[in-house]
């Protein structure tokens, strides 16, 4: 059968060869994917800048669809979405400004490492905490900050227990 070669833009597979390669990597359906994929990580400042520049798109304001969709040279996004694009622009500027500043909202990562390793050796010392006042207060100092939790698509491995920890099972069998 031969060598498949596999476009992770388009999401295809095709016979791999040099003339069906060149046709591929040159056509217009991958060129529009690639874009889209990079699009994907373009900072949200530039996009407004993009937007702000375009017209509005006659057809899309009138038929609510367009024959170019995302490559179309006129913008697509309606005045409300580009309101919220300037205010989501104006909260990243706002944060990377605190952040410069030293005033990040709510605890520090540091601060929040500190807590839990006092809570970790308190509970090594003394076991389980047994009274409702000792769960709630260990609850409230293993709350993750929330900046951490507003990085989007996370790899379960990194993303943070289930409130209530992990269900183990106790019948497990290994081997």
């Amino acid at each position: 059968m031969g060598k498949r070669y596999y476009c992770d833009y388009c999401d295809r597979c095709f016979q791999d060869n040099m003339h069906n390669r060149k046709k591929h990597l040159n056509g217009v359906q991958h060129h529009r994917a690639k874009k889209a994929w990079f699009d994907h990580f373009r900072d949200t400042a530039a996009i407004l800048y993009d937007e702000q520049t375009k017209k509005p798109c006659r057809k899309f304001l009138q038929k609510g669809i367009c024959d170019f969709g995302p490559n179309c040279r006129f913008s697509h996004m309606s005045e409300e979405e580009l309101f919220n694009l300037k205010r989501q622009v104006e909260g990243e500027r706002q944060h990377r400004e605190d952040a410069e500043d030293g005033i990040i909202p709510g605890r520090s990562v540091e601060e929040w490492i500190v807590r839990r390793e006092k809570k970790r050796s308190a509970l090594g010392s003394k076991g389980d905490p047994q009274n409702k006042e000792d769960s709630e207060e260990g609850q409230a100092e293993s709350e993750i900050p929330p900046h951490l939790l507003s990085v989007p698509d996370l790899p379960p491995s990194l993303r943070p227990p289930p409130p209530g920890g992990w269900r183990v099972q106790t019948n497990s069998e290994w081997g």
